[in-house]
C-alpha cells in the first residue's frame, strides 16, 4: 500500500495540473484574476507534489521510530587480544559478519524527527542505522591501536538526513535531525539488541 506522502504527492500532482490546465480557458473567457488564482495555485500544487515526492525518496531506507524499535541484534565473540567477530542481523532479514578491533562494540544511526504538522502527511521520526565499529577503552590505545570501521547504511539516491540538513525550506516541518551512538564491552561471548528510543541509541543484553 502507497504511504501517505506518496499518497500526498499524487494528490497535490493531480489537483495541480488541473488546476494550470484550467487557467487558459480562464483567461480566453476574460476572468483575468480566475485565471491567475488557478495558475498560482496549480503551481503551488505542483511545488508541494515535488517536495512530497523528493522526502519519499528520501526516506527509502529509514524506518519509522516508534516509542522504541529494535534497530539490529548482535552477537560478539572474541577471536583474540582487543578482537572480536560482530555478527549483525537487521529486521530487513540483512546479516553482516565484521571482525573489529578494540574492547567494544560501536555502533551509531542518523534520525530525523519531524514536527507535528508533518505527521499529518505521515512522516515519523525515522532512523538509519549508519556504521559500526571497534572502540577501545583506553584513550591512548584510541590514539594509537588499529581501528575498523564498516557501513550499515545502504547506498540511496537522495539521502533524508543529508537532505533535512541541507535545505532551508524544510526547517519548518523538520524539528531535528542528529546522530546518536552507543557501545558495549565485547570482551565475552554475548548476544544483545540495539534499540533506537525518541532519546536515541541503547543496548540491551539479551538471555541465554
Amino acid at each position: 500500500m502507497p504511504s501517505p506522502v506518496v499518497i500526498s504527492a499524487v494528490a497535490f500532482l493531480v489537483v495541480g495540473v488541473l488546476l494550470v490546465v484550467a487557467a487558459p480557458g480562464a483567461l480566453r473567457r476574460g476572468r483575468w484574476i480566475g485565471a491567475g488564482a488557478r495558475a498560482t495555485l496549480g503551481a503551488l500544487c505542483l511545488a508541494l507534489a515535488a517536495l512530497a515526492a523528493v522526502v519519499s525518496v528520501a526516506a527509502r531506507g529509514y524506518r519509522a521510530l516508534t516509542l522504541e524499535t529494535l534497530a539490529a541484534t548482535v552477537t560478539t565473540e572474541p577471536v583474540g587480544p582487543q578482537r572480536f567477530r560482530a555478527t549483525i542481523a537487521l529486521p530487513e532479514r540483512r546479516l553482516a559478519m565484521y571482525e573489529l578491533a578494540g574492547d567494544a562494540f560501536y555502533v551509531d544511526a542518523h534520525i530525523v524527527k519531524w514536527h507535528p504538522l508533518a505527521n499529518l502527511l505521515g512522516l515519523h521520526t525515522a532512523y538509519e542505522l549508519d556504521r559500526v565499529a571497534g572502540r577501545y577503552s583506553a584513550v591512548a590505545d584510541e590514539r594509537t591501536r588499529p581501528h575498523t570501521v564498516f557501513s550499515l547504511a545502504r547506498p540511496k539516491p537522495v539521502d533524508l538526513f543529508d537532505l533535512a540538513r541541507r535545505l532551508a525550506f524544510l526547517a519548518p516541518i523538520v524539528d531535528a535531525q542528529y546522530g546518536s551512538a552507543t557501545f558495549v564491552g565485547a570482551a565475552r561471548p554475548a548476544t544483545f539488541e540495539v534499540r533506537v528510543s525518541t532519546t536515541g541509541l541503547l543496548i540491551r543484553p539479551v538471555s541465554p
